[in-house]
């Protein structure tokens, strides 16, 4: 590990224990700063209901912590929409912000939308399939922010079991991370090395941070997100706090094949950018159309699935000069 990193890990990592609300309500107070939690969903009515209910009982009901509670759904086929309004959040639809940008699938983009749609100095990200969650979660990666104004983005760490039936697995929740994220990260910006959960879905950040930076519109967003706030900020202004364990739904592994090969592109662009892929007169962009297979009654067949990554520009970009008209909530 480079001493940097060691270095690093002393300074910047913590327990979320180690931010009790009391501290955290003073800090508030002294900052004058207003937050916002942000969960993306997508048909995650069994779990998005309790975890904004704990957001809001614990953090906006018994202290005035968070300011704002928002559940952004991507176009749920079941009640995901109306738990998350039932429980308290501030619903909407993804296509409802910016609706003349037309949208796209992809969790990047409703992230980025939801800039648009909310108020906070400080924005929490938290992913809508967490079971068993804690409000320390979003206490947790506040604490950093509030505490030291250099910090600016926050990144949760935790175990991830992986549960198979009866079966759990202590760490083995995390394969695209330990497959594809942690190795592109180590060989190529090895200064983030020193993170846990570099592709996890539970952080915390300034606003100032978010409206400068690019977001992929798919699941290659955290990837990006921390190898721009390096470019940006260094690696002395991000953080991570143990959270614990995060329970959460797992993919097939086709579907961690969809997302590790965005992960990939987001890697190649950056690198790209960064002037250490310099292309020869034969080199093409990577090829997007990710072929996988299935067994069928006469043996294997293909199916192809086009993986292109879009990227929506900085949203201070998009904002600049421009009066915002905030959609209407669905849910109160």
């Amino acid at each position: 590990m480079l001493e940097e990193v060691e270095r690093w890990l002393t300074a910047r990592s913590s327990k979320a224990s180690d931010w009790p609300l009391a501290r955290l309500l003073d800090a508030k107070r002294a900052a004058g700063a207003r937050i916002s939690v942000v969960l993306p969903a997508l048909d995650e009515e069994e779990t998005v209901g309790a975890i904004v209910a704990a957001v809001r009982e614990d953090l906006m009901e018994a202290v005035p912590l968070v300011d704002e509670l928002l559940v952004v759904d991507s176009g749920s086929a079941d009640r995901t929409a109306e738990n998350a309004a039932a429980a308290g959040a501030k619903v909407l639809h993804r296509d409802e912000i910016l609706p003349a940008v037309p949208s796209v699938r992809g969790k990047g983009e409703v992230l980025w939308r939801s800039l648009a749609a909310t108020t906070g100095d400080l924005v929490c990200f938290v992913d809508a399939d967490l079971k068993a969650f804690s409000s320390t979660v979003v206490t947790g990666v506040l604490g950093p922010l509030l505490s030291d104004p250099d910090i600016h983005l926050v990144k949760a760490m935790y175990d991830r079991p992986l549960v198979a039936g009866s079966a759990v697995l202590p760490a083995g929740g995390g394969r695209v991370t330990e497959l594809v994220a942690r190795p592109i990260l180590n060989l190529h910006w090895p200064l983030l090395a020193g993170f846990v959960q570099p592709l996890g879905g539970e952080y915390a950040a300034r606003r100032s941070l978010l409206e400068r930076l690019p977001f992929p519109t798919g699941y290659g967003v955290e990837t990006a997100m921390l190898i721009d706030t390096l470019a940006l900020v260094g690696l002395d202004g991000m953080a991570q706090v143990d959270v614990g364990v995060r329970l959460h739904h797992h993919q097939d592994d086709a579907g961690l094949g969809r997302m590790a090969s965005e992960i990939m592109q987001v890697a190649w662009e950056r690198l790209h950018r960064e002037g250490r892929i310099v292309p020869g007169e034969e080199a093409v962009e990577p090829h997007t159309l990710m072929t996988q297979f299935h067994r069928e009654a006469e043996g294997f067949a293909p199916r192809s699935t086009d993986v292109t990554v879009v990227e929506r520009p900085p949203m201070r970009t998009l904002l600049r000069g421009q009066e915002l008209a905030r959609p209407q909530a669905s849910g109160a």
